[in-house]
C-alpha cells in the first residue's frame, strides 16, 4: 500500500518530500518558480496580473468572469486596477483600461473586448504581458508599485491608437462614476459602487491616469454616445473617456494609473510619489521585492512541479490584506472621515472567515510587522466605525459567512505578541463583539445570532429570522454555534492572560457550547430548531444548517477542546474509526489517485450530502491534524501529503477558491510541517515537511534568532513517516510546538522512515486543549407543535419533545394542562436521562380527550418542562370541530 501511495505522489502533480535526497536546491531566482496562472481555472479565482505584496493596486486582465480572469476565456475586456485573489463573488475590477485602434463603435467592454491566446501570454510576480490579436495586434504589458499600475501598450502603426478608460463597468455594481480630462496627458476617474455576493453600503475608488506623452485627441462617452473633445462624463450607466495617440513613428504608449480610497488628490499624491519611475525600473523593483519576500521561506528538494506549487502558494498568501493608506498616511476610516496613520500602515479587505484559520498565522510568522499593522487596522475599524467587521471591503461590511472570525484573528495576533500596547484596547473591542449585537441601524452584523446564543447556549436554525444582507448566522445554526464557541474559547484565553479572571471563566465555559449541538442519539452535531429541538435528517451526510458543508466536515471544528470532542465521539478508538472513514483512509493508501480526486474533491466540492473530507473548503481544513490528538500522527502525514498533491503548477492547480490566500496558506504551512492546529492560540502542530529543507528568514524584532531551519533529510514518498524530532538538538516527543518554542528554536530536525513509528503517540504528546470546562452552560428546551385539531367526542395526539442538556438536569418533569372540559394525559411525566447521554431528547406522547359536548372553538393546551430550576412553557392551540 505504501508503494501505491508513493506512485500517485510521484506521478501526480505534487511530490511532498519527493526526491528530497537527490533534488538540488534551487539555484535561480525564486520568482521564476512562481506561476501566477495557477488558480485561474476551475474557480480558483486568482488573477495573473501585476502587484506587489499587500499592494493597493492589483492590475490584471478581466475576461468577463465574475471575479476577473478565467483561463478558459479567449477575450479580454480591459486591464483593471483592483482585484481580490480567490474570492467567490464579484468585487473590484475598477477602471478597466483597454487599448484599441480605429473608431470607437461601442462603449460596452463586452463588445469592444479583444481576443488573445495563452501562447502569447506570460506572467511572473510583478509583471504581466499579453498579445491582443484584435485591433491589428497590440501588446499589453503591466507592472505595479504599491499604489500604481503601470501599463505599456505597443500598437501597430496608426494615427488612431486609443486607450479607453471605462469608469462605468467593474466586477461589482457601479452606481455612478465620473471621468475628467485634466490636461493633455492626465485623466481622473471616480468609481462608486457596491456589492459582494449581495448588496452592500457603497464605497468609492479614486484614480488618476497619466500618460508618458500627450494624446493627440480625446473624448468621453455617456451611455452609448461618444463625444469627441469632451472633457468629462458623470452619472450612472456606461461612462468613460478615451485618449488617442499617433503611433506611426513611436508605437509605444505608457500609462500609470494611481489609486486612492481617499480622494482624487490622494491619487495624485500617490502618482507623484510612485509614478516617476520607468516601466522597466518599476518591473525590476517589483521583481526584487517579490524575490525578497519569497526568500523568507526558501525550500530545497522536491520537483519542479512541487516547488512551483509551493512558491506560487506563498506568492498568493502575500497578496492581501491590501494597503489602504495613501503615501502621506491618509486613509478613509469606517466613519467615512479621513484619518492619518502616523506610525502604522492601514490595511483593508478582510475575508476573516477564511483567513483566521491559516493566513493570519502564516503572516504572523513571516510578516509579523505587517500583521501587527493589520491587527491595529482592525482596531481602527472598531474605533471609527463602532464595531469589528466580519467580511469587510474598503469601508463596507458585506457580512458574508458565519460566526465570529475576527475574534480568533485578533486573539492570534495577541498570542503571537503582535498587539504590544494595544492589548486592552483589543480585548474591550472583542468583549463588546462577543457579548452584544450591533444596533439595527449599523451596517455591521457582528454576532448576529448572539441574542439566542447567549440565552440558550446555541444558535437555532431559523431561516426566517431577520438579519442584514449577507449574514448567514441563523441560516446555519449549528455551524454558527461551533464558530461562536471556538471564538469564545480563544477570547477566554486572552482574558485569562490579561487578568480578567471572571471573564475568562465565562468565555471558556461558553467555549464548551459546541456540546449543545451534539445529539447523542445520532452521535453527531446537529441543528436545533427555534424551540431547541434537534431537527433535520439524522444522517450526518444529509444534515441541514451547516455552512458550505455537512456534519461530517464540521465534526472536527472543535480545536479548542480536542479531548472533549474525542470523548463525545466515544474515545480515541471510535474517533480514529470515524476519521478513517472521513478520509477513506484505507482506500487512500490502496488507491490514492481515485480517492484524492474523486472521493474527496469531485464529491465533497458540492458541499452537500457528503461524508468525506473536502480539502477545497475552510470548515475541515484542520481535520487531518486531529490525528495528532488521537495518537496516530502518521495518518496526519498521509492525509496532508495526499491533499498537497491537489496543488499543481497548472491553471487548475488551486484546490477550491483561494479566498485571499487561505488555501495557499494551508498549502505553505502544511508543506513546511508546522501548522496552527488551534486558530487563535499559540499552538503549532507538527508533521513531516514536504521538502527536505526549509529555511525561514524571520524578523528579529519578534524572533530573536532571525531564522529557523526545518529539515527532513532523506525524506521521500516512501520515507515520509516521522521517527523522531529534535528542536535545537534536543529530543522533542510532542506533536506540537508553541510560538515561544519557535522563537527560541534555531533548528527543527525530522528523522524519517518508511513505516509509522511510536513518535507522538503518547497521550501527553497531543496538542493541549485551550481549556476543558467540566460544567458548560447548557439549557433546557421544550418542543411542541403550535397547533392541533380534534373533533368533539374524539382525541388529539400531541408529542412534546424535551431536551435536557445540563448535568444537573438528569431528571425533570413535564406537566400538561388543558382547560375544562378537556382532559390531558398524562398530566405529569417524569423525565429521566443519564448524564452520560446529555444533551438528551425525551419524546412524551400526550393525549387530549375532547368530550362530545365540547363546543367548537380553540383551546390552549399548556405544556411545562422543568429541570434544575429552569422552566420552559409551550402552548398548543387545539381547534375543536363538531
Amino acid at each position: 500500500m505504501v508503494t501505491a501511495f508513493a506512485a500517485i505522489l510521484l506521478a501526480g502533480a505534487f511530490a511532498p518530500a519527493a526526491q528530497a535526497a537527490t533534488a538540488p536546491a534551487t539555484g535561480g531566482s525564486l520568482t521564476s518558480e512562481v506561476n501566477p496562472f495557477i488558480g485561474t481555472q476551475n474557480e480558483g479565482n486568482t488573477f495573473p496580473g501585476a502587484t506587489v505584496p499587500f499592494g493597493m493596486v492589483q492590475i490584471s486582465p478581466d475576461t468577463g468572469h465574475n471575479t476577473g480572469y478565467d483561463y478558459d476565456q479567449s477575450s479580454i475586456r480591459g486591464f483593471s486596477m483592483v482585484h481580490l485573489s480567490g474570492v467567490g463573488c464579484g468585487l473590484g475590477g475598477d477602471l478597466p483600461v483597454m487599448p484599441t485602434t480605429g473608431d470607437i463603435t461601442s462603449t460596452d467592454n463586452a463588445q469592444y473586448a479583444a481576443s488573445f491566446s495563452h501562447t502569447d501570454e506570460q506572467a511572473s510576480p510583478g509583471y504581466y504581458r499579453v498579445g491582443l490579436s484584435s485591433y491589428g495586434g497590440i501588446t499589453a504589458e503591466l507592472t505595479a508599485t504599491t499604489h500604481t499600475g503601470l501599463q505599456r501598450y505597443t500598437f501597430p502603426a496608426t494615427d488612431a491608437a486609443n486607450v479607453l478608460l471605462d469608469s462605468g463597468q467593474a466586477l461589482h455594481t457601479v452606481s455612478s462614476s465620473t471621468v475628467t480630462v485634466l490636461d493633455d496627458r492626465t485623466i481622473a476617474a471616480t468609481v462608486t459602487g457596491s456589492g459582494f455576493c449581495q448588496d452592500t453600503k457603497p464605497y468609492t475608488v479614486y484614480t488618476v491616469t497619466r500618460f508618458d506623452r500627450p494624446f493627440t485627441t480625446h473624448g468621453t462617452w455617456s451611455g452609448t454616445d461618444v463625444t469627441a473633445g469632451s472633457d468629462s462624463s458623470t452619472g450612472a450607466g456606461l461612462r468613460g473617456a478615451y485618449a488617442r495617440f499617433d503611433t506611426r513613428s513611436d508605437r509605444t504608449v505608457g500609462a500609470t494609473t494611481a489609486v486612492s480610497y481617499v480622494s482624487v488628490n490622494g491619487a495624485l499624491r500617490n502618482l507623484t510619489a510612485e509614478g516617476h519611475t520607468s516601466f522597466d525600473a518599476a518591473r525590476a523593483a517589483a521583481g526584487r521585492t517579490w524575490e525578497s519576500w519569497l526568500g523568507k521561506a526558501r525550500v530545497q528538494g522536491g520537483t519542479d512541479t512541487s516547488r512551483a506549487a509551493y512558491y506560487t502558494s506563498l506568492y498568493h498568501a502575500l497578496l492581501s490584506p491590501n494597503t489602504g493608506t495613501d503615501v502621506d498616511g491618509s486613509y478613509l476610516g469606517w466613519d467615512e472621515k479621513v484619518h492619518h496613520a502616523a506610525d502604522f500602515t492601514y490595511y483593508q479587505n478582510w475575508s476573516l472567515w477564511d483567513t483566521y484559520r491559516t493566513q493570519a498565522q502564516l503572516l504572523s510568522l513571516l510578516a509579523p510587522s505587517e500583521m501587527r499593522d493589520m491587527a491595529v487596522s482592525l482596531l481602527k475599524v472598531d474605533e471609527q466605525g463602532g464595531w469589528l467587521p466580519k467580511w469587510g471591503y474598503a469601508t463596507a461590511e458585506t457580512n458574508i459567512m458565519t460566526g465570529d472570525p475576527v475574534t480568533p484573528f485578533l486573539v492570534n495576533a495577541f498570542n503571537q505578541g503582535l498587539l504590544k500596547g494595544h492589548e486592552e484596547e483589543a480585548y474591550q473591542a472583542l468583549k463588546k463583539n462577543a457579548d452584544s449585537v450591533p444596533p439595527a441601524a449599523s451596517q455591521y452584523e457582528g454576532r448576529g445570532a448572539n441574542t439566542d446564543y447567549l440565552a440558550n447556549g446555541f444558535v437555532p436554525l431559523d431561516e426566517n429570522a431577520a438579519h442584514k444582507p449577507g449574514d448567514f448566522d441563523y441560516d446555519h445554526g449549528p455551524s454558527t454555534t461551533l464558530e461562536y464557541a471556538l471564538s469564545d474559547a480563544a477570547l477566554g484565553s486572552m482574558a485569562a492572560k490579561l487578568g480578567h479572571t471572571a471573564d475568562a471563566a465565562r468565555y471558556l465555559a461558553r467555549g464548551q457550547n459546541y456540546r449543545n449541538d451534539f445529539d447523542p442519539s445520532t452521535g453527531w452535531f446537529r441543528a436545533r430548531d427555534t424551540q431547541g429541538v434537534f431537527t433535520g435528517p439524522a444522517d450526518p451526510a444529509a444534515s441541514t444548517g451547516f455552512h458550505e458543508g455537512t456534519a461530517w466536515q464540521y465534526m472536527w471544528l472543535v480545536p479548542q477542546d480536542e479531548p472533549g470532542l474525542i470523548s463525545l465521539i466515544g474515545g480515541k478508538d471510535a474517533t480514529n474509526t470515524r476519521l478513517d472513514s472521513f478520509f477513506a483512509y484505507d482506500q487512500l493508501l490502496a488507491d490514492p489517485s481515485n480517492t484524492v480526486h474523486n472521493v474527496w474533491v469531485n464529491g465533497a466540492y458540492t458541499y452537500y450530502n457528503q461524508d468525506k473530507y473536502n480539502p477545497d473548503n475552510e470548515p475541515d481544513l484542520l481535520a487531518p491534524y486531529t490525528y495528532l490528538s488521537t495518537g496516530q500522527p502518521w495518518k496526519t502525514t498521509d492525509v496532508v501529503h495526499a491533499a498537497l498533491s491537489l496543488f499543481t503548477d497548472q491553471p487548475n492547480g488551486m484546490t477550491g477558491n483561494d479566498d485571499l490566500g487561505e488555501m495557499s496558506s494551508w498549502m505553505v504551512l502544511s508543506s513546511i510541517g508546522v501548522y496552527p492546529v488551534d486558530p487563535g492560540s499559540a499552538t503549532w502542530g507538527l508533521t513531516t515537511p514536504a521538502f527536505s529543507r526549509v529555511d525561514l528568514t524571520l524578523d528579529r524584532r519578534y524572533y530573536p534568532n532571525g531564522r529557523l531551519t526545518i529539515a527532513a533529510p532523506g525524506a521521500s514518498e516512501t520515507d515520509r513517516y516521522t521517527q523522531s524530532v529534535t528542536v535545537s538538538g534536543r529530543a522533542h516527543d510532542a506533536t506540537y510546538l508553541t510560538t515561544g518554542d519557535l522563537r527560541a528554536a534555531r533548528d527543527i530536525d525530522f528523522t524519517v522512515g518508511d513505516t509509522p513509528s511510536g513518535w507522538g503517540t503518547a497521550a501527553s504528546d497531543a496538542p493541549p486543549a485551550e481549556d476543558h470546562v467540566s460544567a458548560p452552560q447548557h439549557h433546557l428546551a421544550l418542543g411542541a407543535p403550535a397547533t392541533a385539531t380534534a373533533k368533539a367526542g374524539g382525541t388529539a395526539a400531541i408529542t412534546a419533545t424535551a431536551v435536557l442538556t445540563a448535568p444537573d438536569q438528569a431528571t425533570g418533569t413535564l406537566a400538561v394542562t388543558a382547560p375544562v372540559p378537556l382532559a390531558a394525559a398524562p398530566a405529569t411525566t417524569r423525565l429521566d436521562v443519564t448524564s452520560d447521554d446529555l444533551p438528551a431528547t425525551a419524546d412524551v406522547p400526550v393525549t387530549v380527550t375532547v368530550p362530545a359536548t365540547t363546543p367548537p372553538g380553540t383551546y390552549p393546551v399548556t405544556l411545562t418542562a422543568s429541570a434544575a430550576g429552569q422552566t420552559v412553557t409551550r402552548t398548543v392551540t387545539l381547534t375543536v370541530t363538531s
